[in-house]
């Protein structure tokens, strides 16, 4: 199988891969994809070297990075391929909103998600698939791996409960939860009940979003996915840039 092809099955599967491409050494030209498990689909790379590039790539895949890396006499450039990420919204309310444009214009593929018919109409979200239904009968309909980010606006534990439980149970990248830190304490004590270890209930962001100061359901929605940029990324302070030192974008190639 070419490069080519390898790649173009990975973008058609909507799998997360690498290309490793050699830019340096006895191999200079080369290149090999790999999948998401980090399995050779097309070319080889030097057996001396295996073990450690598939490592790193895997690492990269995770971030959607891309690296210049050396594995002397070896210089590679690796580059992550990503499937299109999925947002699930649960609760049609402003935020939601504002919420479902943004994601969208940022590549999300975004899922919006209430029992309320008259709040969730396309109309309100001309951008989005719109689900009406009780959570726990229709969370079956959207993806949740390793490409879903979960943002949960409700305040009804009916939205809520469903959805946390089911995604806990997955391996989705994000998992987002409005509501105050009163909330957020009665969302840990019911998620104990249900069984779940504090190493699960960590991976619920509550209340969710960077302090920004938002106050609008615009600024809102900002504050949002600016938080879910740092943890797609696995980048970033959430400090202004002013008066920080070094690169802006840390994922170029020769910060690695």
């Amino acid at each position: 199988m070419s490069p080519l092809e390898a790649v173009q099955g990975i973008l058609d599967r909507e799998e997360y891969g690498s290309v490793v491409t050699f830019v340096d050494g006895p191999s200079l030209g080369a290149k090999v994809v790999l999948d998401s498990a980090g399995h050779q689909l097309s070319g080889e790379l030097p057996t001396e070297i295996v073990a450690d590039v598939t490592a790193d790539a895997i690492v990269l895949m995770d971030h959607e990075q891309h690296r210049a890396m050396e594995y002397p006499p070896h210089g590679v450039f690796i580059e992550s391929l990503a499937p299109p990420q999925e947002m699930l919204i649960v609760g049609a309310v402003h935020i939601g909103q504002a919420l479902a444009s943004f994601a969208g214009q940022m590549g999300y593929r975004v899922t919006v998600m209430d029992s309320r018919g008259a709040f969730a109409t396309p109309e309100r979200f001309p951008t989005a698939r719109v689900l009406v239904g009780w959570p726990d009968s229709i969370i079956d309909q959207v993806p949740l791996d390793r490409r879903t980010w979960v943002v949960i606006l409700s305040h009804d534990q009916r939205h809520e409960d469903p959805v946390l439980e089911a995604a806990l149970k997955s391996p989705v990248r994000y998992i987002g939860c409005m509501g105050s830190r009163r909330t957020q304490d009665l969302r840990v004590g019911r998620l104990r009940d249900l069984g779940f270890s504090e190493e699960d209930i960590a991976r619920v962001r509550g209340p969710v979003g960077l302090d920004i100061g938002a106050e609008s359901p615009q600024e809102v929605a900002v504050s949002v996915l600016a938080e879910m940029t740092m943890v797609r990324y696995g980048q970033g302070s959430g400090l202004s840039l002013h008066g920080i030192e070094g690169r802006v974008h840390k994922q170029r190639p020769e910060d690695a």
